[in-house]
């Protein structure tokens, strides 16, 4: 028993190492990756990877057109800031289609139309391949398009349109990457705004009250002076008129959007488990989440909630890592920790072998769509789970 206890330890530890690892290179990856890197990467990595003379890619600005924002080996401005509507040329029918499109010959092409022959006669285009770059690795959605372009005579043969095929995938990864570093960069700004606004609260709010306060005193304890009272009530109105600014900067400073103010909650709950209880509590957030109503996301922050107490009650714990992500269409919150499960007193309440908070989770849970789950690991460590969908949009 007492190697197996062992084993389980060293386990653990290299799990936490491991963890500690990925999460480091996570960090130093979202810390240079945004969206226009990564695609203006892409027109580049075209250009001198693809054998094209030269690379652009569209934006996807909405489901029926996309803009020409990102070139390499361009030789005039004219492709710049293209919009490309879906349906029109050879970008416009990836849009359309979700697939790669290629000619020989831009102009002469009669698989597409010619709305933009002037601007591709303008850089000297003659063939041309576009591809879709897709939201997620295998899913259908398109956000952006990669072209390749050669002048001259030439085509792209299979091999070519494989490359910018493979670009395009790598364009996928790094945005989503660019979109983790920009979620996470929100929820540290909403989290200084969320610090900022309780040390103003503390420090220049309990101070206006304090020289209010004693402004009022001395008006009615200094002897009868009209000066000096017409003074004092214009040092009272300014302290009012400085707590009015005040209160609206704090107003200002507490609003966020859902989608941003769960993450900021969640990691705060975290931060507290680890003041209170000395055991090391990691928030990862595994990407943007969607704005959610009310009712579900301070149905998630119960989850937490309930997950951190279910970990603070097992034994030897030290580590607990709270995920959030989308999932399934829906938004899930994951709780797990790396401590032995004990089994409850006599005097504890018990609903079907998980506490009673985890059970009335769970009716809230399937109310809404959802489900909950909590999973013990027979090597040691429990997991806690909540899947809500997301709600229905007009």
């Amino acid at each position: 028993m007492a190697t197996r206890d062992g084993a389980a330890a060293d386990r653990a530890l290299e799990q936490e190492h491991l963890l500690n690892a990925l999460l480091a290179e996570r960090d130093g990856l979202l810390s240079v990756l945004d969206r226009v890197l990564a695609l203006e990467g892409t027109a580049r990595l075209i250009r001198d990877v693809a054998g094209a003379d030269a690379g652009f890619v569209a934006d996807t600005d909405g489901a029926d057109h996309a803009v020409i924002r990102w070139l390499a080996g361009n030789r005039t401005e004219s492709l710049r800031d293209l919009v490309v509507p879906k349906g029109q040329g050879v970008g416009g029918r990836v849009l359309a289609m979700g697939a790669p499109v290629r000619v020989s010959d831009y102009v002469t092409a009669r698989s597409i139309t010619h709305q933009f022959d002037a601007v591709v006669q303008v850089e000297s285009l003659g063939a041309m391949v576009a591809v879709p770059i897709l939201k997620t690795a295998g899913g259908t959605e398109t956000v952006a398009v990669a072209y390749a372009a050669l002048r001259g005579s030439g085509a792209f043969g299979d091999v070519a349109v494989e490359s910018v095929q493979a670009i395009a995938a790598e364009a996928t990864r790094a945005l989503r990457l660019a979109d983790r570093a920009k979620a996470g960069l929100d929820t540290a700004v909403a989290a200084e705004r969320q610090r900022m606004q309780a040390s103003l609260h503390d420090s220049l709010g309990a101070m206006l009250f304090s020289i209010g306060a004693q402004v009022r005193d001395l008006r009615t304890t200094v002897p009868d002076n009209p000066l000096l009272r017409t003074q004092l009530c214009r040092i009272e109105s300014d302290v009012s008129a400085a707590s009015r600014a005040l209160r609206e900067a704090l107003l200002a400073l507490s609003e966020s959007s859902p989608e941003r103010a769960l993450p900021v909650e969640l990691a705060e709950h975290c931060r507290s488990y680890e003041a209170r209880t000395g055991v090391t509590a990691r928030f990862v957030q595994l990407g943007l989440i969607q704005p959610l109503d009310g009712e579900r996301t301070a149905l998630l922050i119960s989850a937490v909630r309930e997950g951190l107490l279910n970990a603070e009650k097992h034994a030897g714990a030290g580590t607990v890592i709270v995920s959030l992500g989308e999932v399934d269409g829906g938004v899930q919150v994951a709780i797990a920790d790396d401590g032995q499960v004990r089994e409850p007193s006599a005097d504890e309440v018990s609903f079907d072998s998980a506490g009673l908070g985890i059970g009335l989770l769970a009716e809230r849970a399937a109310r809404l769509g959802g489900r909950v789950s909590l999973v013990h690991d027979e090597d040691g460590g429990s997991t806690l789970r909540m899947l809500l969908p997301g709600p229905v949009r007009a």
